[in-house]
């Protein structure tokens, strides 16, 4: 998405001294051509920030800006050293330098914090949040530590693609404390994933200082991991570009995890507004002392580059003053396109091999499933299975059985109780071309991993233009006595948050088609399995090549008398209900089984409840704010005059899901409570 890409001319030409990106120690130390290159990237990074942060105070920029002041001298230098062919990123909002190194004109990165009509997300995110996901530089989000497990993820599909690739992750000492940076440094040492976690330790998270954000030291945290840790200081530049060069050479040979943490400088405030009024002024007198930028410089003019530099300098202060200005002349941005945006439109077809004449099985839910999933990792070899014990045990519900055994540890991924981490690597798996599905334990457990559904994967085509492709199995539903922990469906936490689509079967060939039609999309997908349909039900199924009607509603039942909408395990005993409303009523209820919950295709109920005049909608999902009342909401807008009754809702209760089996069958509907709803509901008209 590189604005330079369309409007070649709508910048100056990039120097010639910037085309140079690529930096290797090659002897026992950084030479002085090593120590200029990295020099002339940090103090082209440090004019950059200064001129955004000039355009900040002058209210032309809005948002939130970050520079990198004092941070120049780690990630120039590991940018330069990268190998940007192949290797995984995410800087952080102090990662100038690697957005210069890595990819695009500098006025792409300009207008990003400008947010104009050239700005590479389209002005869709604001300013240090943007990256080059074609070139695996993965865009940062707000939420500090997410972008951890989305390197590792690009990574290892990077080496699974057959590339000796590396990732390199940034977060600062706040970052550190959350609880995704264990979880993600924990999984890469598991998995031996080569990614090197570097902690950019400015003393300060925001206002916090370190002794009231962490005990003990960052470095010895890598102990607790089983990797090897590096305490370094960002002014000794000239000792730190050949341990740069070391840490990544042994990472891509070793593919073992490392952990860097590099004592940075806080020049600046956390962001443009912060004012620093809470730190000593003589410490931060001493910290601009301690430049590592107006250092190294001193050290260069001494040893006779003064004249060099200075030449570069004035280039590149007048190159990026011509960006600056040409990025401004630039127009806003449109909303024409916006809500097209929102989902990639998918157009995977995977040749999927036919059944044979004899191929029919009749399963369980389960195992119908099972079927797809053993199709998926057969005909797809994009395809990964990951979750808690679904290799030898094969799920808690024993629905990824002898997957592993056949396919392999490769394909079927046993993660460490890591749902936020595991659901980040995938998505960093899911945009460098793989295609995972992450299996939750229980639905109820994706509530850790509910910032990398929502607000990363589901949002990543939206902000960026990279598709995120992976299927999240939510075990979901009561009538188990689980409690209130393993049994509630959560559709509506979820559908608020655009991005991500849904898929809710309730028969065995409907899951198996849903399974192979969630695949395929170039979207993240939920798709939800009833618990207590896995062993309840008990069906035939074959490959159905119209398994993509999963998509639209299916009709289980004609009737004149209401319209009756539901899904996933409610449809059974709805469709009870209807039945004996049938035999002692006389009256015929047209039953839809909605299967896709989103995107929404109503309207063959709607031309339903145009026949019918009735509308009733049965969720076992709970009744305030749940998604039965969009579902009548979205009916009713357009047939509101067409009605003869009130819609009915039949919900669970708005209480936590009780454990004693007595009490949980009263907490959710059930065949008896649907009737006795429905008796009550036409008696009342």
């Amino acid at each position: 998405m590189s604005s330079s890409a369309k409007n070649p001319e709508a910048f100056p030409k990039t120097p010639d001294i910037l085309l140079e990106r690529d930096l290797r120690i090659e002897s026992k130390s950084a030479t002085d051509e090593d120590l200029l290159l990295a020099y002339r990237w940090m103090v082209y990074s440090r004019f950059t920030d200064a001129r955004i942060f000039e355009l900040y105070r002058q209210g032309k920029m809005k948002g939130t800006v970050t520079v990198s002041d004092g941070n120049e001298g780690l990630v120039a230098p590991l940018g330069l050293m990268m190998d940007k062919s192949i290797d995984c990123v995410s800087w952080t909002h102090r990662g100038m330098p690697g957005h210069l190194v890595w990819s695009d004109h500098l006025g792409d990165h300009v207008c990003q914090f400008l947010g104009n009509s050239g700005s590479p997300t389209k002005g869709r995110e604001g300013n240090a949040h943007h990256g080059d996901p074609k070139n695996r530089s993965f865009p940062m989000i707000s939420h500090l530590g997410k972008m951890s497990s989305n390197v590792m993820g690009g990574t290892d599909s990077q080496r699974r693609n057959g590339h000796k690739a590396i990732g390199i992750t940034f977060f600062g000492d706040g970052g550190s404390s959350t609880g995704e940076i264990h979880e993600s440094m924990n999984l890469a040492s598991v998995l031996n994933l080569p990614v090197i976690f570097v902690v950019e330790n400015n003393n300060y998270a925001y206002s916090t200082p370190l002794h009231e954000q962490y005990a003990g030291k960052l470095v010895d945290r890598a102990k607790g991991y089983g990797m090897k840790g590096i305490e370094l200081d960002v002014a000794n530049i000239e000792e730190n570009l050949k341990v740069f060069q070391d840490a990544i050479d042994e990472t891509r040979e070793t593919c073992r995890p490392m952990l860097i943490e590099m004592h940075t400088l806080r020049l600046l405030g956390h962001a443009g507004y912060d004012t620093l009024d809470y730190i000593d002024p003589e410490l931060t007198q001493k910290w601009f002392d301690e430049d590592c930028l107006k250092n190294l410089r001193e050290r260069l003019v001494a040893k006779g580059h003064g004249d060099r530099i200075e030449q570069e300098e004035s280039l590149l202060k007048s190159f990026v003053t011509e960006t600056v200005n040409a990025a401004l002349k630039l127009p806003m941005c449109s909303p024409e396109g916006l809500i097209d945006d929102v989902y990639a439109k998918t157009n995977l077809e995977i040749d999927w091999k036919p059944a044979e004449e004899s191929a029919t099985e009749t399963v369980t839910f389960a195992q119908a499933i099972n079927r797809a999933l053993n199709k998926i990792l057969a005909e797809s070899p994009e395809s990964i299975i990951m979750g808690q014990d679904i290799a030898d045990y094969g799920g808690p519900f024993k629905v990824t059985k002898g997957l592993f055994q056949e396919f392999g540890r490769n394909r079927v991924i046993n993660t460490p109780i890591c749902e936020s981490a595991m659901v980040g690597y995938a998505t960093g798996l899911a945009v460098n071309g793989h295609r995972p599905i992450v299996e939750f334990q229980f639905a109820d457990f994706a509530t850790d991993a509910t910032t990398q559904i929502t607000l990363n994967a589901g949002t990543y085509h939206f902000r960026s233009g990279a598709n995120a492709p992976l299927v999240y199995r939510f075990p979901c539903g009561g009538g188990l006595t689980f409690g209130s922990f393993h049994s509630q469906d959560l559709e509506a936490l979820y559908l608020h948050i655009p991005g991500t689509k849904f898929l809710y079967p309730s028969t065995p060939q409907d899951a198996f088609d849903g399974l192979l039609a969630a695949y395929e999309e170039d979207n993240p997908v939920i798709f939800f399995e009833h618990k207590n349909l896995y062993n309840l039900l008990k069906s035939p199924i074959t490959f159905n090549p119209n398994y993509s009607n999963i998509w639209q509603p299916a009709l289980r039942r004609q009737g004149d008398y209401a319209t009756v909408v539901t899904y996933g395990e409610m449809t059974i005993w709805a469709n009870e209900a209807i039945e004996y409303l049938k035999e002692e009523y006389d009256l015929e209820c047209e039953l839809w089984d909605l299967r896709a919950l989103n995107p929404l295709n109503l309207q063959s109920i709607q031309e339903s409840v145009a026949k019918t005049g009735r509308l009733v909608v049965i969720t076992e999902s709970r009744r305030n704010a749940g998604f039965s009342a969009e579902l009548v909401s979205r009916i009713v807008e357009n047939h509101f005059f067409d009605l003869e009754a009130p819609p009915l809702r039949i919900t669970s209760k708005d209480m936590p899901v009780p454990f004693a089996a007595e009490l949980e069958a009263d907490y959710r509907p059930n065949a008896n409570s649907i009737l006795a709803s429905m008796i009550d509901w036409l008696e009342a008209e």
